[in-house]
């Protein structure tokens, strides 16, 4: 009940904000910019487009959501109630991913890529992993400034060898780099489904431990420690 209500509350602050009508907006842009590109090209450019802003949202958005809670001293509030560090994460990367899973089936319908299940689920192991990343990062930011900059290299890591895997043909085995796995999925692709699953999984569990660990740190200078 108490990760529902963070949930429902983290969706409210979005809507607020104006994350939803953003992305209102960019859908009915991207929309308009898939259909201005030949069919040739519209599958992969729909790919890229899905990988690089509603499945990593969260990477970008983060740093703004959680400086703007520092400063307004919400995580001085939840420090000392009994929210657990583990719900504060939950809510944060599931409340990001349910925007993200709806903008990215908006776009794959509109590419009319195939598998559109497969997109979403792609979609979402990108979204909770890279709004964890967000999460350790703006953790460490004490200004908007610093969270861009300590974003410079997760990006090249994270986008740089996907997409230049979707453009051509690389080694076999950049299959097993995970963000790879995510774009694959992302584009549909229904090959050695259990196993990019199972690697996501390990990938989410590794890097969600390294988030709750820096959140631990924060919550700790603000007044308290959920465990």
């Amino acid at each position: 009940m108490r990760l529902k209500n963070l949930i429902l509350g983290d969706v409210k602050f979005q809507f607020k904000y104006g994350f939803y009508f953003l992305y209102v907006t960019l859908s009915i842009v991207y929309i308009c910019l898939l259909n201005a590109f030949p069919p040739l090209l519209r599958e992969k450019v729909a790919i890229i487009m899905i990988y690089s802003d509603p499945a990593a949202m969260g990477l970008f958005f983060m740093g703004a959501i959680v400086l703007l809670e520092k400063s307004q001293r919400v995580l001085n509030s939840l420090a000392v109630s009994p929210t657990k560090i583990s719900e504060y994460i939950l809510s944060k990367v599931i409340s990001l991913s349910i925007i993200s899973s709806i903008v990215s089936m908006v776009i794959a319908i509109t590419a009319n890529l195939n598998n559109i299940l497969i997109v979403i689920m792609g979609t979402f192991f990108a979204s909770i992993i890279f709004s964890l990343l967000g999460l350790i990062l703006a953790s460490r930011a004490s200004s908007l400034n610093q969270f861009i900059v300590l974003t410079i290299s997760i990006e090249i890591v994270c986008f740089v060898p996907p997409i230049i895997n979707v453009l051509m043909d690389l080694s076999v085995f950049t299959n097993l780099y995970p963000f790879n796995i995510c774009i694959s999925l992302i584009s549909g692709d229904k090959n050695s489904l259990v196993t990019n699953i199972l690697i996501l999984i390990l990938m989410t569990i590794i890097v969600y431990f390294i988030t709750y660990y820096f959140v631990c740190s924060i919550w700790k200078k603000v007044g308290g420690i959920k465990l």
